[in-house]
């Protein structure tokens, strides 16, 4: 019989190499995104401070029976420099390009921000000389004109196209898309597909690119890293890319739905703001008494 050798391998103190190298360690992502209610602006006149707490008040009104829409375009400029303020900008921001079919007002770019409070948001649309003809403040899950939009350009046909000879996955992927927007209905679960995990070639990803076309909304999470949402030109089709703190592509999904769900605030989201825009308009009331 053979012997077996068996490494020896010290250890202890002395066994390592010591030097003053740092530890070479993944960063860990140190601030995490949590609520901060609003500071008041300390120098506003407090005509226009009442101005914008009145405004406020209709608004959380309208958020107790339903999803208010409030067209801030003709406010005056000291009480919407108030609202700027103290609403703020939270973590979902959406572009809609090539807007101007769908409103008739000559819009050529929708511009949404979800302020600090989940699920209100600005709706702004910018002209091609960028004024803003339109400033909405409202309440609800999406504004509906993301939804709209990315429905508007669809369609259900995939394009056809030329298989190269290195697409292994592609051909199934098109097969899988092409059943579920054809069976897709309205508050259906979402289909995901998870690219992540899947062999793909450079052939592959250069097929799915030519047959899933990028629409006009692009949406933009940041939380924990950021997630960034893509409309297509297929119908209720999605591309959803999760990146880590450092920006590392960790998740990269399709997504057959309305809309992804990651875009849309819940209604324990609208609950909680709404509670949180009364305490807000109470402050605003002490700073004016």
């Amino acid at each position: 019989m053979k012997d077996f050798p068996i490494p020896v391998r010290p250890a202890g103190p002395g066994s390592q190499p010591q030097d003053d190298a740092p530890l070479d360690c993944v960063p860990f992502l140190r601030d995490v995104p949590t609520f901060s209610m609003p500071r008041l602006p300390d120098k506003a006149e407090a005509a226009h401070m009442r101005a914008a707490r009145d405004l406020l008040a209709r608004f959380v009104d309208g958020m107790a029976s339903g999803t208010p829409k409030i067209d801030l375009a003709g406010f005056h400029a000291g009480g919407l420099e108030v609202l700027n303020e103290t609403l703020g900008e939270g973590e979902v921001a959406i572009r809609i390009a090539d807007a101007a079919a769908l409103n008739g007002d000559g819009a050529a770019e929708v511009r949404i921000q979800e302020t600090v409070f989940a699920g209100v948001w600005r709706e702004r649309h910018v002209d091609g000389d960028g004024r803003i003809s339109h400033d909405y403040l409202q309440a609800c899950g999406i504004p509906q004109i993301a939804v709209d939009a990315a429905q508007r350009t669809a369609s259900i046909a995939l394009p056809a196209i030329e298989m190269p000879p290195g697409a292994m996955n592609a051909p199934a992927l098109l097969a899988e898309i092409r059943d579920q927007v054809r069976r897709f209905r309205p508050r259906r679960a979402a289909h995901v597909i998870n690219l992540t995990l899947l062999p793909l070639t450079p052939d592959d990803h250069r097929v799915l690119e030519r047959a899933i076309v990028p629409g006009p909304v692009a949406i933009l999470s940041r939380g924990f890293g950021n997630c960034r949402v893509s409309s297509t030109r297929l119908a209720n089709v999605w591309r959803v890319q999760y990146f880590n703190s450092m920006q590392t592509l960790i998740l990269n999904t399709i997504e057959i739905v309305t809309v992804p769900e990651v875009a849309l605030a819940a209604a324990e989201d609208l609950a909680d703001s709404r509670e949180r825009l009364v305490e807000l308009i109470d402050w605003m009331s002490e700073a004016t008494a």
